[in-house]
């Protein structure tokens, strides 16, 4: 039995039944890291002597014959912008090459209570601004279907782990589709939960009216499992809301009979991979055969996505990262003669290309004339986007669509073209200025054997919905079963 390629529900009935320890798992996983990590470049470190510690104190409550939940002695991949007490959290940016958080965010607290074990930190886009993992400051992640290709971003080192089985589920973060767009490439399942399901507490900022935390997994079981150990509200987020947390592995039913899903035709858009468009077509006719009643929606202001998104997201990144100055912690240059000197050479050396790049186009557009007519005008399209997805949700209870344009794209294809680069996540954007629900499963592959993902939309705080029907459809499909050809 390879215990490297289990899952989080099939882990967890073999330590119930004390067929395995978690010891062995965690064992397990960093062998297989030591075989493929080599080439895939997924993590930015590794916390082993914890992970063992944190393994041993669970084995030592089955000895005893307690009771462990779904999330006791799983070893778990975290994304390296998620602050974690006494270990290194860089965001991928070399301006944080030497940042130790004093404290866990919200999420790490919410893991650690529920016992899950901790592999180590993954590899991003420098404070989650991609879609390659190209914009690393450290190395760049390669997709474990096909070497010379990307695997997604920002969340591309978490996507990869879990494709590669080299931790058993993730946490990733999505802004604009760094959960889904990853999760697409790497032929896995990644949720992007409602804006304040999960608390944002210890997330590294980009832009907080978008940023959310959720899980990568290989299966949906998987997901809903991660999705209730990690929502929930929390005083520490002036965002999160306070609503109940369903378990949302009873939402987990084959039956989709009677669900209405809209397909939007903005979705369908010119310049289309047409393996994405045949692929998301069968799976929405598999839909329709297993009982969902399938309608054509409109949502008229998606063209403008790209450029709100990328009007509100530099916009809010120029005043996060305003912070690193070099003076209170982090990189600070040792070449300048006085303290403004020090603060441009600090930010001129510790930050990336494309870091570089958002923080001026944010810091223009809410300049003195230029605020008026670019973020507010913004702020009013977004509106009107969000209204869009009201009005179809009034007629159908989840959106289908493809998760990117285009399978896995090569890795050097895109980094001198940002807007090309842009543009791989305009189906995934939409959500986040929202602050709808998504996932995206695996739905077929390309001629080339690339994976290529299925995009399932809902209404604020409906993840149960959006775990059913992906649920309904995974277990009618077995892509979620195929693996990548990493040795």
């Amino acid at each position: 039995m390879d215990l490297h390629s289990l899952t989080i529900h099939q882990l967890h009935d073999l330590l119930v039944r004390k067929e395995v320890t978690s010891r062995e798992a965690t064992e397990a996983l960093y062998r297989r890291i030591g075989e493929v990590d080599g080439k895939i470049k997924a993590y930015l470190m590794l916390t082993e002597v914890e992970a063992i510690r944190q393994a041993d104190e669970v084995d030592r409550k089955l000895i005893r014959g307690e009771e462990i939940g779904d999330l006791a002695g799983i070893p778990i991949g975290l994304k390296d912008i998620l602050c974690t007490k006494g270990i290194l959290t860089t965001c991928g940016s070399k301006i944080l090459g030497n940042y130790v958080p004093f404290y866990d965010g919200t999420v790490i607290r919410r893991l650690k209570e529920r016992e899950a074990v901790f592999i180590g930190k993954l590899n991003m886009d420098e404070f989650a601004m991609g879609s390659s993992t190209e914009n690393s400051g450290f190395q760049t992640t390669r997709n474990p279907w096909d070497l010379q290709r990307i695997p997604g971003g920002s969340s591309g080192g978490s996507a990869a782990a879990v494709a590669a089985d080299e931790c058993i589920a993730a946490l990733g973060t999505d802004t604009g589709g760094s959960i889904r767009q990853p999760a697409s490439c790497c032929g896995v399942v990644g949720l992007k939960p409602t804006y304040g399901r999960v608390s944002r507490y210890g997330l590294v900022a980009f832009a907080s009216s978008l940023d959310q935390i959720g899980p990568i997994t290989k299966d949906v079981e998987d997901c809903a499992i991660l999705l209730s150990g990690i929502s929930g509200y929390d005083p520490c987020d002036s965002t999160s809301v306070n609503i109940e947390v369903p378990d949302f592995k009873r939402c987990l039913v084959r039956d989709v009979k009677g669900v209405r899903i809209g397909i939007p035709d903005e979705y369908f858009i010119e310049g289309m991979d047409p393996d994405v468009e045949r692929s998301a077509k069968e799976a929405i006719d598999l839909l329709k055969k297993l009982g969902a009643e399938v309608k054509a929606i409109s949502l008229p202001h998606t063209p403008y996505a790209v450029a709100i998104y990328y009007i509100i997201c530099t916009a809010e990144a120029s005043s996060n990262l305003a912070r690193y100055d070099g003076v209170k912690y982090g990189f600070r240059s040792n070449r300048y003669e006085d303290l403004m000197e020090m603060y441009g050479r600090t930010r001129a050396e510790g930050f990336g290309k494309e870091v570089k790049r958002r923080i001026i186009l944010g810091t223009y557009v809410l300049s003195a004339g230029y605020y008026d007519a670019y973020y507010r005008k913004a702020s009013q399209v977004r509106t009107l986007m969000r209204n869009d997805f009201e009005a179809a949700f009034e007629k159908v209870e989840v959106i289908v669509a493809p998760t990117a344009p285009t399978p896995a794209f090569r890795i050097g294809e895109k980094v001198e073209d940002p807007l090309q680069m842009y543009l791989s996540d305009i189906l995934t954007i939409p959500v986040n200025l929202a602050g709808i629900p998504a996932i995206s499963l695996p739905c077929g592959f390309s001629r080339e054997g690339l994976p290529i993902g299925l995009q399932i939309m809902g209404k604020h705080f409906d993840e149960g919905m959006l775990l059913r029907v992906a649920y309904a459809f995974e277990q009618n499909t077995d892509f979620h079963l195929k693996k990548p050809p990493i040795a």
